[in-house]
């Protein structure tokens, strides 16, 4: 079991590591994640989609999104949620939406109306600050995630898949893992795909 200190010693690492990469290798590599990823089927038979804005150095899943959009998908960004404000919402996103910055300086579309339950997606890509071979993910600290997706530990099958998106160089070495940590179907770099040892 890892302590806080370890933890956030591990989370600055690998943000330090993803903010080295030069604006030509993020584009490059989010050039590469969107080929490989919109050639899975996961992607091509997924109708709804929810994506993220790159902040601090992720990796840029907005080639991807372009894409989506132009195929037709239904896509949505993460915004804060309005009931419960240590869980994410959702929001509908298209190439007219108004994006407004949040308290953290994250851009998000407004508000939804009506609440979109996670539960409705086909398909979430999820940022990560580093992930491990068996498709454990550590996030940025605040848990929206893994609270917002919990349901997902007692049912591995369930809806949605959850597929992280990464740098190569954010792989890291067996993460300690918390029975809060939501384990993801899949985690995809510009290079390959991993999948978790599902035996």
């Amino acid at each position: 079991m890892m302590d806080k200190n370890e933890r956030h010693t591990l989370r600055e690492l690998h943000r330090t590591a993803r903010k080295r990469l030069s604006e030509e290798e993020q584009a490059a590599a989010a050039a590469a994640l969107s080929s490989l990823v919109s050639a899975q089927d996961f992607f091509q038979s997924a109708t709804k989609i929810a994506f993220y804005l790159a902040f601090d150095g992720e990796i840029d899943p907005q080639p991807l999104l372009s894409q989506a959009l132009a195929e037709g998908k239904t896509c949505f960004l993460p915004v804060i949620n309005q009931r419960d404000e240590k869980l994410l919402g959702f929001a509908p996103y298209d190439n007219t939406t108004e994006l407004v910055e949040n308290q953290w300086g994250i851009a998000e579309p407004p508000a939804p109306a009506t609440e979109i339950s996670p539960t409705g997606f086909d398909l979430v890509l999820m940022p990560l600050v580093a992930f491990d071979r068996e498709c454990y993910r550590l996030g940025m600290g605040k848990g929206f995630y893994d609270r917002t997706f919990s349901f997902k530990i007692f049912n591995r099958s369930s809806q949605p898949l959850l597929i992280g998106l990464a740098h190569e160089c954010q792989l890291a070495d067996g993460l300690p893992n918390e029975g809060w940590d939501v384990r993801l179907d899949a985690v995809v770099t510009a290079e390959k795909i991993y999948l978790p040892d599902t035996a």
